[in-house]
């Protein structure tokens, strides 16, 4: 399709020369009149030949709104990090690291769920009455452990140089396109379609957009962003899966780190980034390792990922808990998020790089789940106790 474009730009401009030598003819000729008569046929034959590949090459362009070659572009991931290993799914994900043992019960663990309605601290059932399906209500000290995660993640972010953003959590169509959401992840949002604003899934989106359109002083770089907001997604392509409690739901929370690098620097930020989401889960004494993607789990606008799945003793394996990952230039040159190395210098773009550090949720099924006593009671890991104000539930 590309090459059929090149091809309509190319035959437009060679009937364009010809036309212009024809014109020329007449110009010289000692009988103008005369010439441009005889000329004229060949002339609006080219013309009308013109206006055919100028039309085809518009049609095809890929800036036009309603180009095919545009559809696939839009739908064309970003290109892999020569390091990611091959592989078709998360079965072939490389372990990269461990850190911590899961703990040794005497008793046999209970899932998140049930210790949670045990202490009346969730309640999903009500939430199911305002709300239906997928959603939860977090009550008494599991509203406040929820707080409480937040501001620990957001203290911790801040001392890592991150700067603290607030940002809208309803965004247009082009800042979700200039992010790679659209249109790969359409069927995922919640869409206001009379104002036509999306509820974000993750604060990567606005952080990331937030220079759009500008071009930065590379002494600038790093730009260190973070954001505590609710995240919302609809979860379509879960249906059936972790049905029960809060792995998966329609509205969270999380805190997202966001890097604008120089294309140099990208591949340490992403190391940087991981283990700053990683220094957290070290903090709150979660077991945890770290994955490598491979070539077919990577997401559309990754071009190297980093999961970190933290251990769930209910299910005796590790679920993701954050995902970091080095986007490159995919997400700039949507956005058209440029650097400038001096004055004189041509603008690049940057690379963008996100990760959760960390999803609130998830981080409080796991210390529900990893801190529970044989009595049924719940104790805090030491690091939150200063932000909880209490050291047990139950």
């Amino acid at each position: 399709m590309d090459a059929q474009y090149r091809s309509e730009l190319a035959d437009a401009e060679r009937l364009k020369a010809e036309k212009n030598q024809l014109s020329g003819q007449i110009g010289k000729a000692a009988d103008k009149e005369a010439a441009a008569r005889e000329l004229r046929p060949a002339l609006d034959t080219i013309s009308a030949a013109i206006a055919l590949h100028d039309a085809q090459a518009k049609a095809l362009a890929p800036d036009a709104p309603e180009s095919p070659l545009r559809a696939l572009l839009e739908n064309t991931p970003n290109i892999l990090d020569d390091s990611v290993p091959d592989g078709s799914d998360s079965e072939q994900n490389v372990l990269v690291r461990t850190w911590g043992s899961p703990r040794t019960f005497d008793f046999k663990p209970k899932p998140h769920y049930e210790l949670g309605e045990a202490h009346d601290i969730l309640d999903f059932e009500r939430a199911a009455k305002l709300s239906g399906s997928r959603f939860c209500v977090l009550k008494g000290k599991g509203a406040r452990l929820q707080r409480a995660l937040a501001q620990f993640f957001l203290d911790r972010a801040a001392a890592r140089g991150y700067a603290e953003i607030a940002p809208p959590v309803l965004v247009t169509r082009e800042t979700m396109w200039s992010t790679g959401q659209l249109t790969k992840f359409s069927d995922a949002m919640f869409l206001d379609p009379d104002a036509d604003l999306f509820m974000i899934p993750t604060a990567e989106v606005p952080l990331t957009a937030l220079h759009s359109g500008e071009i930065l002083d590379a002494a600038q770089l790093p730009l260190m962003l973070t954001a505590h907001t609710p995240c919302f997604r609809k979860e379509a392509g879960a249906a059936g899966k972790d049905t029960r409690g809060l792995i998966r739901q329609h509205q969270f929370e999380k805190v997202e780190l966001v890097r604008l690098s120089s294309p140099e620097d990208s591949p340490e930020a992403l190391e940087r980034m991981t283990a700053d989401a990683e220094a957290i889960l070290q903090e709150l004494e979660l077991p945890y390792r770290t994955m490598l993607l491979c070539a077919g789990d990577v997401g559309f606008n990754s071009a190297k990922t980093y999961d970190l799945e933290v251990w769930l003793p209910s299910a005796n394996t590790y679920r993701e808990i954050s995902s970091c990952s080095n986007c490159t230039d995919f997400q700039a040159r949507r956005a058209s998020i440029r650097m400038r190395r001096d004055a004189k210098a041509k603008p690049e773009h940057v690379h963008t790089l996100n990760g959760s550090a960390l999803a609130i949720g998830r981080t409080l099924l796991a210390i529900l789940e990893n801190f529970q006593q044989s009595d049924g009671s719940i104790e805090m890991p030491r690091a939150l106790v200063p932000y909880t104000g209490f050291e047990r539930i139950g």
